[in-house]
C-alpha cells in the first residue's frame, strides 16, 4: 500500500497518459479490475486509478500489469492510442490445422471480444473431412474471393451453404461443421468469431 500511495503521489501532468490503454487491453481480455488487480497484486482502486491516469504505476508494478495482459511495455507508449495495425504485407501465419490451406490473425493475440481470421484454402483444400465445433456464441464468413462450401451434420444442421466471391454467411459455430474450396480457384476467406476462441483452442502462431 505505500508503494501505491507514493506512486499516487508521483503522477504529474508531464507523464503519459498510458492509463486509456491498459483499460483497453483490459477490456479487449474481458477481464474485470477485481481480476487483474489480484494477478498483479494491487488493488482495484489503485489500478482503477492508474486506468484514469490519476495515479502513475511503478516500473515493477506496470511490468507486472502488462505481464498479465499480455503486451509489451513498449506498446503503451507508441504514437497511435487508436488501436493495432496489422499491415497487409505482415499478416500474422497461425496453424489451425486444415489441409492444402494458409491461415492468418488479423486481430491482436490478446483480443478477446472478436476474433478475425484470414484463410488462403488452394482447391480441394479445407479443414478436412472430420467436422468440428468450436466454443464460440456467432461466426461470421465472407468470401472475398473464389468459393467455399460449408458442411454441417446433426440435429437441426440444415443443408450445406456453398458460398461464392462476395457472398457472407452467418451461423453458430457449435453447430458439428467443415468446409471446403470449391473450384479451380484459391478461395480467400475472412472469418470473424465472437467472443475469440478461449486460450485452450486458440490457433498457435508460426
Amino acid at each position: 500500500m505505500a508503494n501505491e500511495l507514493a506512486a499516487e503521489g508521483a503522477s504529474g501532468v508531464d507523464a503519459p497518459r498510458i492509463g486509456p490503454r491498459l483499460k483497453a487491453a483490459r477490456l479487449a481480455q474481458r477481464l474485470t479490475l477485481d481480476e487483474l488487480a489480484a494477478s498483479c497484486g494491487i488493488t482495484k482502486g489503485y489500478l482503477s486509478k492508474i486506468e484514469r491516469d490519476h495515479a502513475s504505476a511503478s516500473v515493477a508494478t506496470l511490468v507486472r500489469i502488462c505481464a498479465a495482459l499480455n503486451i509489451p511495455v513498449g506498446s503503451l507508449f507508441e504514437s497511435s492510442a487508436a488501436g493495432e495495425v496489422v499491415r497487409a504485407d505482415n499478416y500474422p501465419p497461425i496453424s489451425f490445422g486444415g489441409e492444402r490451406m494458409a491461415e492468418f490473425l488479423l486481430t491482436p493475440f490478446g483480443e478477446r471480444r472478436i476474433q478475425s481470421l484470414l484463410s488462403r484454402i488452394e482447391p480441394g483444400g479445407g479443414s478436412g473431412s472430420e467436422t468440428y465445433e468450436l466454443p464460440v456464441d456467432v461466426a461470421f464468413v465472407y468470401v472475398v474471393s473464389g468459393e467455399i462450401c460449408i458442411s454441417f451434420n446433426g440435429p437441426g444442421a440444415g443443408e450445406d451453404v456453398s458460398l461464392a466471391t462476395g457472398d457472407a454467411f452467418t451461423f453458430s459455430p457449435q453447430l458439428p461443421h467443415s468446409f471446403r474450396a470449391l473450384g479451380d480457384e484459391t478461395a480467400t476467406v475472412l472469418w470473424i468469431l465472437a467472443p475469440a476462441l478461449p486460450d485452450d483452442v486458440r490457433p498457435t502462431s508460426r
